[in-house]
Order: C-alpha cells, then sequence, then structure tokens
C-alpha cells in the first residue's frame, strides 16, 4: 500500500533514522509496512466512528497514532511511559505536522487523572496481549467511545470478552484485515469502574482472566 501523503513517508524515514530505536523495524521498507501500512488498515473504520479525537496508549514510535492522524486529520494524543521516546515523539509531530499532543505517562495513572472516561476512541497496537491491552485501554474510553486493537490470529476471544465486559466494555466486532492480522473493537458500555485501573505493572502481572502465552 502506498499512500499519497508525503508526511507518512516522511515520518517513516524519521523513526529509521533515530540513533536511539523507538521501534524494533530498522529498514525503511520494513518500518514503512509495519508502522505506517498496519495503521492505515483501521482507517475505514476509524473514518466510520468519526471521532472528535482518540488516544494511541504505548505509542512507542507513533504507530498507529501519527498515521492515523495524518492520514483522517484526527486529533490523537500520544501516551507514553518512556521518557526518551517521547522526546523522538514530540521531534517527529513538530517535524511532519501531526495533529498530535504527547504525553509522558503510564497508562494507569493517566486514567485515574485527566485521561479517565475521556477519549471517543483508544488505539493499542503492540502494547500487551488482547485481554491486557483492554483492561489498560478501556479506562481511558468515554462511555459510548470505542477502542481498537490491532492483533494476532491468536486471541482467546473468552479471556478478551472477559475482561473488558469487567471495565465496563464488550467485544464488538472483530475484522480480518490480513492473513493473521485482525482489528478488534471493543465498545465502552458505561463509565470506568472504581477499581479499575489497577495499580501500574498489576493487569501485566495478574490479568483479570488467564491468558494463554500464545495469545497476540
Amino acid at each position: 500500500m502506498k499512500h499519497p501523503d508525503p508526511r507518512l513517508r516522511a515520518y517513516c524515514d524519521l523513526v529509521v533514522a533515530e540513533p536511539v530505536s523507538v521501534t524494533s523495524a530498522r529498514d525503511p521498507e520494513t518500518a514503512w509496512e509495519v508502522l505506517v501500512e498496519d495503521a492505515l488498515t483501521a482507517v475505514a473504520i476509524v473514518r466510520e466512528m468519526a471521532p472528535a479525537g482518540a488516544v494511541d496508549v504505548g505509542s512507542g514510535g507513533g504507530s498507529p497514532g501519527i498515521p492515523l492522524a495524518l492520514a483522517l486529520d484526527v486529533p490523537v494524543t500520544l501516551l507514553e511511559a518512556t521518557r526518551t521516546k517521547c522526546r523522538f515523539l514530540e521531534r517527529a509531530v513538530a517535524a511532519v505536522g501531526a495533529p498530535c499532543a504527547v504525553v509522558n505517562a503510564r497508562s494507569e495513572e493517566y486514567a485515574r487523572g485527566q485521561g479517565r472516561d475521556r477519549f471517543p476512541l483508544a488505539f493499542a497496537r503492540a502494547l500487551a496481549p488482547p485481554p491486557v491491552a483492554a483492561e489498560l485501554v478501556l479506562p481511558l474510553v468515554a462511555p459510548g467511545g470505542a477502542a481498537i486493537l490491532w492483533t494476532g490470529p491468536h486471541v482467546d476471544h473468552d479471556a478478551l470478552a472477559g475482561t473488558a465486559e469487567l471495565v465496563a466494555g464488550a467485544v464488538e466486532d472483530v475484522h480480518e484485515i490480513a492473513p493473521g492480522r485482525r482489528l478488534v473493537v471493543l465498545r465502552k458500555a458505561g463509565p470506568t469502574p472504581e477499581r479499575f485501573p489497577r495499580r501500574p505493572g498489576i493487569a501485566r502481572a495478574r490479568p483479570l482472566v488467564p491468558v494463554p502465552s500464545s495469545s497476540a
């Protein structure tokens, strides 16, 4: 997939040229496929939702947040816990003119403050196994809003659905976008229960529903 917006290529080039690795994709073509093409598989879904804004949880090198912000002109908050990656994100956003803001915080802490039940849409790509990702992102989503998880082929749907339900969400749809690649849409049904988010690190260490190690 090639895209006419030169800012997408410029963003990808910035990632590859960054001396401090912000992603495992270092080859230019691999980086394009992993960071841009994979992100843009959600364009049709996001466009249909027409959100006023979104949050990219665990943004890392800026995907999917920056490509989707550029492609759809949707304001995206890039939420990232590592300060080194945040500095890169700030430079990349300024360089390509993306409608993005960078927040240096853990999702659990942000969802206990100004990020709680705030965003119409959340993204999670390569954040954690899907059930864990659901627990981390749903507290940031406003009631009635949605979250999109990029997943591999092996998803424990019972664990994902069970976790989402505990955090006031539900699995709404699963889109197979390529062999072995899916987009899972979660819908936020109501306000985040008071017990969530749990303390930083607990979602990974003690998942609400057991997660098989093969889930991705």
